[in-house]
């Protein structure tokens, strides 16, 4: 899968076990660069540390309902995403659903195409595997993902709380039809 941006060709590429490592750096480097400016260092490190290990991204890549899609230029990973199959929360309503859990793209890439790459490449998967319902959750403000995830036609239809660190945050839940 190719996409084109303003300066690079974006590939994406499926992740996998060996994936790990890279995806424990670049999960907590985008992670950060997103929302560190907003939380507390105290519940970024918990959160990090918790989710971004290398034993997390091992057992999450060999998880048999998740896909990583890894988005590189020039052979450098810049952006990925993770997509979940299973059981949709209550509020999301829709056939066969999968969850978009992650979508991040390196902070000096934003706005050159990578993200779009990445969502193209994970409606494909979604499709492909014969999912019919695309969902996720976003902190509330987030804006820049929000208006992201309005351009790819997402509804709101819930909300739900994010555990970040100590701290207790709004998700906006939103879906989509695959097709």
């Amino acid at each position: 899968m190719k996409a084109e941006t303003q300066t690079s060709k974006v590939t994406i590429r499926r992740g996998s076990g060996p994936d790990a490592g890279l995806l424990a750096e670049l999960g907590a480097r985008t992670f950060s660069e997103t929302f560190a400016a907003d939380n507390t260092l105290e519940n970024m490190q918990k959160y990090l540390a918790a989710s971004f290990n290398l034993e997390q991204q091992v057992a999450e890549l060999a998880e048999p309902s998740s896909v990583f899609l890894i988005a590189e230029i020039e052979g450098v990973a810049v952006g990925y995403a993770k997509l979940s199959g299973g059981e949709a929360l209550l509020e999301v309503k829709g056939d066969k659903p999968i969850e978009l859990v992650r979508l991040y793209v390196s902070q000096e890439w934003l706005g050159r195409g990578v993200g779009e790459a990445l969502m193209r490449a994970c409606m494909d998967e979604a499709r492909t595997a014969g999912y019919q319902t695309l969902w996720l959750g976003v902190w509330e403000h987030n804006n820049r993902a929000r208006a992201f995830y309005r351009k790819w036609e997402f509804k709101e239809v819930g909300h739900h709380i994010f555990q970040l660190g100590e701290d207790r945050q709004t998700d906006t839940l939103m879906r989509r039809e695959v097709y």
